[in-house]
């Protein structure tokens, strides 16, 4: 009974083991809606790109305001100026642009939008560099290494994998109990 328990046991935590080291393979992110930055909350300025260099065009959004019309921009701190938002194609958007000029330091500079009716005021943030920010690109497929190197995201060869480690861990479990009863190994 007890040689039984140790043999599950041992399988039990190879497999869990592999299961954990498998799991991120397949973790998806959600995908964030057209237009808006992903992890933008839906009260807040959204500012687009979120890096620029001076002298490039910004836009901003903002669902704060629901269906109120307009909303007046504030892009002061950056040197840009006042600037509209109106209602944009979105359902109960509003967006504008501006231009950040030549002259901005680098820096992080805040952004700010006051509903015209409620008097509501979101910010968003707007990093200025000195080179300008191209989006990330992020590689696709397995690693091309020669014999051997990544099996990729098939569920078939991540199984069979899992299967292969707890077959070794049950058989190396089994060799070491046998080993320390001293059965002849």
């Amino acid at each position: 009974m007890r040689r039984t328990a140790r043999l599950l046991t041992g399988t039990t935590l190879a497999v869990a083991a592999a299961g954990t080291l498998t799991a991120p393979v397949y973790a998806g992110g959600t995908a964030a809606p057209a237009g808006r930055p992903h992890g933008a909350p839906a009260g807040s300025l959204e500012v687009y790109p979120s890096s620029v260099a001076p002298g490039e065009q910004v836009a901003v959004n903002t669902a704060a305001c629901g269906g109120e019309g307009t909303s007046d921009g504030d892009a002061t701190a950056v040197g840009a100026g006042r600037f509209a938002l109106a209602p944009s194609t979105r359902e109960r958007e509003a967006s504008g642009r501006f231009r950040v000029p030549p002259s901005a330091q680098p820096g992080t500079y805040e952004i700010v939008a006051t509903c015209a009716e409620s008097g509501r005021r979101v910010t968003g943030d707007l990093v200025v560099t000195l080179t300008s920010g191209s989006p990330q690109v992020y590689p696709r497929g397995s690693v091309k290494t020669g014999i051997g190197g990544a099996l990729g995201p098939d569920p078939v060869q991540t199984a069979a994998g899992v299967a292969a480690l707890a077959v070794a861990a049950a058989g190396g479990t089994w060799l070491l109990h046998r080993r320390a009863r001293g059965d002849g190994i």
